[in-house]
């Protein structure tokens, strides 16, 4: 019954995406200006990923064209995937953290300060902040959290496109 919902409201399944990605948004302001958690580098990427899969599947939910839909889902998985890939990463630092924790630089001054070629494995690298466990809810934090949901994002877009290709 659920799959069928992928097949019959498509532009539905990927609005409520969109609207999933804007809550996860106002939590994470929420931490940050109500809690007072500051967020590391590879949580502002997430952020990133995560405005880029609202932002797509927004988009992907405003026209009725089957291939209007399926260009912004695919940009969105592509953003699903890579904010999956970022949340890994640093939940992979969280429990294997370096031997020498550093506290880099804030995510902008890497940006400002170094190229491109330089800053984007600064980022990737983690520092001493992207290593901290500061929140946690039911045993995770919050890029466990991350990871799950980007999962989840990527796994109902990758449904979207199969029920639209066998619905043809």
């Amino acid at each position: 019954m659920l799959l069928n919902w992928f097949e019959t409201a498509p532009r539905r399944v990927l609005a409520l995406i969109s609207a999933a990605c804007v809550a996860m948004l106002a939590f994470g302001m929420y931490l940050q200006y109500g809690v007072g958690l500051e967020p590391c580098p590879m949580c502002i990427v997430q952020r990133y990923a995560l405005i880029g899969v609202a932002l797509f599947t927004g988009l992907g939910s405003l026209r009725g064209g089957r291939g209007w839909g399926l260009g912004w889902g695919v940009l969105a998985l592509l953003a699903a995937g890579f904010g999956a890939f970022v949340a890994a990463r640093q939940s992979w630092l969280q429990w294997n953290p370096p031997e020498i924790a550093t506290c880099g630089r804030d995510f902008y001054g890497m940006v400002e300060n170094y190229p491109l070629s330089r800053a984007i494995p600064m980022i990737f690298r983690g520092s001493g902040d992207c290593t901290a466990i500061d929140w946690t809810f039911l045993g995770g934090s919050i890029a466990n959290w991350s990871f799950i949901a980007f999962v989840l994002m990527a796994l109902a877009l990758l449904a979207l496109f199969v029920r639209q290709r066998t619905a043809r």
